[in-house]
């Protein structure tokens, strides 16, 4: 199955129905009149997330998607029926943007969570609506209104706790598939990951989401490479941990540099995430090139890097560990805050 996080669809709610001009004329029964019923309301268009998906690949050979339209009102004040809904299953982490590509219509983060994306027009009504005591056969009835349509965006952001992040065949895929049960590609060779992979990690009992992305590269947000899109399915976690490859890597300071700028181009607040650094593939050093290569990462990010071998194992439960700190720390910030009494939805 191929990843798929971006997709364009054309939607349109259901017409409603239209009501109908009907008499009732029946042998032996006096006083008829009229009974025409009312048109059904156009069907929905919604869009609802649910479990068992992590792709948007549904989306790629379909593009339309139209409710049903509203059952035509019927003599004997028979009311037709609603026209059926479309619902759109999206995976968790779907946002809904209009046809710009930049304003957010919806952002679905939860399971179970449903957006009516587009209501159906109402029904029309049918001449027995219009019965009155000055009109008492009345031959009019109205046509159901329209419904709506538009093109959107489908933007898929993966939910993950920690985000891996760091240049090309920096250990970033090995090290996802060293601590947890998912299967990357690995190879010697850059862009090995050409779409992101989820794991699910279990350290000491606790158990969190891990994203790894493909590897970036100086002027990535302008295009080179694979560019930096696949950055969004970062921006919702709690921790990054950059890996900065110590094999191949003359400076791993400058190494570092280049990452976090483009980082800080891409935005999202991703510079402002708690950040632990490592300097991997470290089984291929001696302790010499060690130290020497840890210095100059020390100096560019500021902290001690931890000397990192997915391989060997060395200190991969320490990452870990540190990754499930950083994890409760930032959610116990978040349920500390307190919003303000300016702020929208506050209550004393």
């Amino acid at each position: 199955m191929k990843f798929l996080d971006q997709a364009k669809i054309y939607v349109r709610s259901g017409n409603g129905g239209a009501g109908c001009v009907s008499f009732r004329r029946e042998k032996y029964i006096e006083y008829g009149g009229p009974d025409g019923g009312d048109g059904g309301k156009g069907g929905d268009v919604i869009i609802e997330c649910v479990d068992g998906l992590n792709t948007l690949i549904d989306y790629r050979y379909k593009q339309h998607f139209k409710a049903e339209t509203g059952i035509h009102g019927m003599g004997r004040n028979r009311t037709g029926a609603h026209g059926g809904d479309v619902v759109l299953k999206v995976p968790v982490g779907t946002q809904i943007f209009e046809d710009d590509n930049e304003t957010l219509i919806a952002d679905l983060t939860e399971l179970g969570q449903k957006v009516t994306l587009l209501r159906g027009g109402n029904g029309g009504f049918g001449n027995a609506h219009f019965k009155s005591s000055v009109n008492q056969a009345p031959r009019r009835a109205n046509p159901g209104l329209e419904g709506q349509e538009k093109w959107i965006w489908l933007r898929l952001k993966l939910i993950a706790d920690a985000g891996l992040v760091g240049l090309p065949n920096a250990g970033k895929s090995t090290f996802l598939a060293t601590v947890s049960a998912a299967k990357p590609k690995i190879a010697d060779y850059p862009f090995t990951t050409l779409h992101p992979n989820l794991g699910i990690v279990q350290i000491d009992g606790n158990s969190f989401a891990m994203a790894d992305i493909p590897g970036l590269i100086e002027g990535a947000h302008e295009g080179t490479g694979l560019g930096d899109r696949f950055l969004g399915h970062v921006e919702r976690t709690r921790v990054l941990l950059h890996l900065v490859d110590g094999s191949a890597e003359e400076d791993p300071g400058e190494a570092y540099r280049v990452v976090r700028g483009e980082l800080e181009a891409y935005g999202a607040g991703l510079t402002d995430k708690p950040e632990i650094v490592a300097l991997s593939k470290c089984d291929a050093l001696n302790e010499e090139l060690i130290a020497e290569k840890a210095a100059s990462l020390e100096e560019a990010c500021g902290q001690k890097p931890l000397i990192l071998s997915s391989a060997s194992g060395l200190n991969v439960d320490r990452a870990l560990r540190m990754i499930v700190r950083a994890i409760d720390r930032d959610k116990e910030e978040a349920a500390n805050q307190v919003p303000a009494p300016e702020q929208e939805g506050w209550h004393p």
